[in-house]
């Protein structure tokens, strides 16, 4: 969903959940019978006579902490199950990139229905956020099928690597709509990662004719390129709407108008562009079913990864997508990335990196 994964791991940012429990009722309160006997209440320690025990504290501290490193981890799976998923978008031979959203859209759904009415938070939303749950829907549901047209119609790294220049556009966008602050440091990075695309795309005022390395002709490759760099401004555009409803809204109606408004708009464009069509092959259903499988593991692998690590470190951990994708192309397409590839993606995760660890550093002065 992410930048199918760009979009889906930037509407996956919960408040994160606590690490230890309220104190039950009368757990502070001294029992006179105890008082009495001269001995120890129920809350004190016969050894440090401390309320309460030091070492039960530090014990249950222990227990309640979660493992070092598990948010990382989670955001490695959640990183691998996105770059699977689009292997298996790139797998699917017969099955337009816009049914194949419409297709996880469904899928999607059958999933958040129950959670809306097990959290009984309705299905249309606060009055003064629904307008900007309708745009988040349909710029949402935009990018991820841009981001599949991508993947269909260049080779999967370059798809990837365009996609990760997603923060420099929500950096942009914030600036513009949320007045925060943009500064040297974010111009920068902005430098880099146009950098970084620049040497992906290689357009031929610059580069020449010299299209050795690619997978398909140039236009193909220009037509993905633009849709990858489409589903980074639209997924940037998301995010921003997301930050500007806070946590006013609950995240699974998020999603609700994302998967409604997405099935409209791919059963709208579809019927113009007359490419609905089941799959003939039996081989491309199964590849439908993993998309909507792997996507959604790697959403809620996300979420946790937030709920109990850092942003900074996360950010960081989620460059991984792009090493999966270089693995993978070359693995199951037998197409070694081009040094211009190379230089372009270390252009583009140096950027997002740096970024990374210069907002980790702040936030935690």
């Amino acid at each position: 969903m992410r930048s199918q994964d760009s979009t889906g791991a930037a509407e996956l940012e919960e408040p994160g959940l606590p690490l230890t429990d309220d104190a039950p009722p009368g757990a502070t309160e001294e029992p006179a019978a105890a008082e009495a006997a001269g001995a120890p209440d129920r809350g004190r320690c016969w050894l440090c006579l401390s309320s309460p025990c030091c070492s039960r504290t530090e014990s249950e501290a222990k227990k309640k902490a979660p493992c070092p490193g598990l948010g990382l981890f989670y955001t490695l799976l959640s990183a691998f199950l996105f770059s699977v998923g689009s292997l298996c978008v790139k797998k699917v031979q017969d099955v337009h990139a816009v049914e194949i959203s419409a297709f996880r859209c469904v899928f999607q759904m059958l999933v958040v229905i129950p959670c809306l009415i097990y959290r009984k938070t309705g299905f249309i939303g606060p009055k003064g956020q629904r307008i900007f749950l309708i745009l988040r829907g349909v710029l949402g549901s935009t990018a991820m099928m841009l981001i599949y047209y991508a993947y269909q119609t260049m080779s999967l790294a370059d798809a990837t690597v365009i996609t990760f220049s997603s923060p420099v556009f929500t950096s942009i966008f914030a600036w513009i709509c949320l007045k925060e602050k943009y500064s040297p440091w974010d111009a920068l990075f902005t430098v880099f990662t146009i950098t970084g695309v620049i040497l992906i795309v290689r357009p031929p005022f610059l580069f020449g004719s010299d299209t050795s390395g690619m997978e398909e002709s140039y236009s193909g490759h220009l037509k993905g390129t633009f849709a990858a760099i489409g589903s980074a401004v639209f997924a940037a555009s998301t995010l921003v709407i997301l930050r500007k409803m806070g946590k006013s809204v609950d995240y699974f109606l998020s999603i609700w108008y994302y998967v409604v408004l997405g099935l409209v708009e791919s059963v709208i464009i579809l019927s113009v562009l007359g490419e609905w069509s089941l799959p003939y092959c039996g081989l491309d259903r199964l590849f439908l079913i993993f998309i909507g499988l792997f996507g959604l593991g790697g959403q809620i692998f996300i979420t946790k990864a937030l709920q109990i690590e850092k942003a900074g470190p996360v950010a960081i951990m989620k460059t991984m997508d792009v090493v999966f994708a270089f693995i993978f192309q070359i693995i199951f397409f037998n197409n070694v990335p081009t040094w211009w590839t190379v230089g372009g993606a270390l252009c583009v995760v140096a950027s997002n990196v740096a970024a990374a660890i210069r907002k980790w550093y702040q936030s935690s002065k």
